[in-house]
């Protein structure tokens, strides 16, 4: 600091440069009072070059350039040069050095930089030393350092965010991501990344979208297309989802990811032998795959005679895996123990699979939870609700078969889709995404009649598009519980089914299935307790604010163990004839792309009723449900509401 205020030898070359500049100068011509001549030839040019020689070899500072060029001045003016004369040849010294420091911080920046972007590469190869090493904690240091030390590396930021993934962070990854994508806009291995890592979140439309642009941007991406597949299969689109998969297949016979989104795709196609096939393909392939080994409990019941499987899944579980890795193994192996009957062990790798799927997810907020149902109940009162009905589409199509996930939502809505006049869309986000667009005020006041009419006509399309030209349409959304008041005045003869099952068998059953992140509810056996009671709470008011007729409650246990008459029941209820085919639903050919896709295969069984007893040690928060069910306006038990 004290050498940036040294002035002694920029004083010094000040004054030898002008004693060797004015003697020089032609006599009469220094002398006049007058600034020199822009044209004013060689010397005036050799004087600005020894000036930035001199100025640059002693790498003068700012304040000490500003005493070169005053100490310049005086001693011209000391050897007799006109004032205005110095001046002028000063300003022009002042100008030339100017422009020589600015050119030198320029040099001075580039070397700065060329520096840190040395180091950042460092600390970048360091950083992948690290994760070749399974050292992911250590890698992320690193890899942060490397971005500090150039903010501008791309390739740091996706690396990072993949060995945040690695650790379970997965907030922190997906920022990365899109701070990668963000530096180098058309990166096509950051978008493949936050596309596969919005898949695991259960964001599968962001994740489709975002995975499109991947492939766009690297056609020969095995990793992109395949998850582009998966995540187009988890949305029930499997006709694109399998182009995707066999162009890598037809690349790459071996590829693990791929060979499991055709095993899906058949497995909810209900042909359990081809999906078994092509899990055993990728356990060829990747011996060590943790998703393989998972896949092969999802084909079929697992008995004692299985113990080899467990055994490996166990030392696979064991391992250094990513979080959601090691869930799905862990998902497995519950159920590879319920299967054989060591209820207390399948409940414990049930329990460690939730904890170590809720790092995917956000948080379950039970306070936002019950303050959405204390806004639907007051916004949507008996008068308003009925205010809507005269404005309201007169279509019979829309079926909704709603209730809590787990409860027989499935299996109803292959029953219907089993009739030649009805068909199954499966699970539209229509409602939900439509409702979240509109805002909060939507689930404050109805809708307004413009608003209604344009979700009509968007819905009914919709409907078309997935099953041209049946007469009855099912949406199994279970989330439509939420949206019932929105639907009925969209569409005033639309038919809710609502099922109710057991609560424990049907919150244990939420929790001992791999549901997507989203659901985030079903991951605490205390949040699955809140977000019940909360369910029940608005089921009621449903019942009591819609018109008489709108909703047929349908008991799963008496569905079970009356199957002809409840058939019956419902087709009556959604105005179709009897058809015998709906008896037989578990030989219908159609995809069912959830957790029951393998139940719904099977003829009705009585396995599932009272499921929770092998449970009863571990029901915890649960037990607060026993007995509990929708009530109706009245206060006594729902009944079945027919129209």
């Amino acid at each position: 600091m004290f050498r940036w205020f040294s002035v002694r030898d920029a004083v010094e070359v000040g004054v030898a440069l002008a004693d060797q500049f004015a003697p020089r100068v032609a006599g009469p011509a220094l002398r006049r009072r007058r600034p020199m001549a822009r044209n004013s030839g060689a010397l005036l040019k050799d004087l600005l070059r020894r000036a930035q020689s001199d100025a640059r070899t002693r790498r003068l500072n700012l304040y000490q350039r500003a005493k070169f060029a005053n100490s310049f001045k005086w001693r011209l003016m000391e050897q007799g040069v006109a004032a205005e004369i110095a001046d002028d040849v000063t300003r022009r010294l002042v100008v030339q050095l100017s422009l020589q420091q600015h050119d030198l911080a320029a040099e001075q920046v580039a070397a700065a930089e060329a520096l840190q972007s040395s180091k950042a590469h460092y600390l970048f190869a360091e950083a992948n030393r690290c994760v070749a090493q399974h050292e992911p904690t250590e890698a992320i240091g690193l890899y942060q350092a490397a971005i500090r030390a150039d903010p501008r590396l791309a390739d740091a930021y996706n690396n990072l965010a993949a060995a945040l993934c690695e650790v379970g962070r997965y907030e922190e990854a997906e920022a990365n991501f899109r701070e990668a994508i963000r530096v180098r806009t058309q990166y096509p291995e950051a978008h493949a990344n936050l596309g596969a890592l919005l898949r695991w979140r259960g964001r599968l439309d962001d994740a489709a979208a975002t995975l499109r642009h991947a492939v766009k941007l690297d056609p020969a991406s095995a990793d992109a297309r395949s998850n582009l597949g998966l995540a187009l299969a988890a949305l029930g689109r499997t006709r694109e989802a399998k182009v995707q998969l066999r162009k890598v297949l037809k690349a790459d016979p071996r590829h693990g990811d791929a060979l499991l989104g055709m095993a899906f795709i058949a497995r909810i196609d209900g042909r359990f032998d081809e999906s078994s096939a092509l899990v055993n393909r990728a356990l060829r392939a990747h011996p060590g795959m943790p998703a393989a080994w998972a896949a092969v409990v999802a084909q079929r019941r697992m008995t004692r005679a299985d113990g080899a499987w467990l055994k490996h899944a166990l030392e696979l579980a064991g391992t250094r895996l990513a979080p959601l890795q090691e869930a799905d193994l862990r998902f497995a192996i519950g159920k590879f123990c319920d299967d054989t009957g060591d209820f207390d062990q399948a409940f414990e790798s049930y329990r460690q699979a939730n904890e170590l799927l809720k790092a995917s997810a956000s948080t379950y907020d039970r306070q936002e939870r019950a303050l959405l149902v204390d806004e639907l109940i007051r916004g949507y009162t008996e008068s308003s609700v009925a205010a809507t009905a005269q404005e309201a589409s007169a279509s019979e199509q829309p079926v909704f078969v709603v209730g809590m996930m787990r409860s027989g939502t499935s299996l109803v809505e292959q029953i219907i889709a089993a009739h030649p006049d009805a068909a199954g869309a499966g699970e539209l986000g229509f409602w939900h995404d439509r409702v979240a667009a509109l805002g909060p005020a939507a689930r404050l006041v109805p809708i307004d009649a413009r608003t209604r009419q344009q979700l009509s006509g968007d819905y009914l399309r919709l409907l078309a598009e997935r099953a041209p030209g049946a007469r009855r349409v099912v949406d199994k959304a279970p989330g439509n519980s939420d949206y019932l008041g929105v639907i009925r005045g969209v569409f005033r003869n639309a038919r809710i089914i609502y099922m109710r099952r057991n609560p424990l068998d049907t919150c244990l059953s939420c929790y001992f299935q791999q549901l997507s992140p989203a659901l985030n509810y079903t991951m605490d056996l205390g949040d699955l307790t809140h977000y019940y009671e909360q369910h029940l709470r608005l089921v009621a008011h449903w019942r009591k604010v819609l018109p008489p007729g709108s909703i047929l409650e349908v008991p799963y246990a008496e569905l079970v163990a009356d199957q002809v008459g409840w058939t019956r029941t419902i087709l009556d209820f959604i105005g179709l004839e009897w058809n015998s085919k709906c008896l037989e639903f578990h030989k219908a050919q159609r995809a069912v792309a959830t957790a029951s896709a393998w139940q719904v295969r099977q003829r009705i069984y009585r396995d599932s009723l009272d499921r929770w007893r092998n449970y009863e040690r571990h029901l915890g928060p649960l037990r607060r449900l026993e007995g509990a069910e929708p009530l109706a306006s009245d206060g006594r038990r729902a009944s079945i509401a027919t129209a």
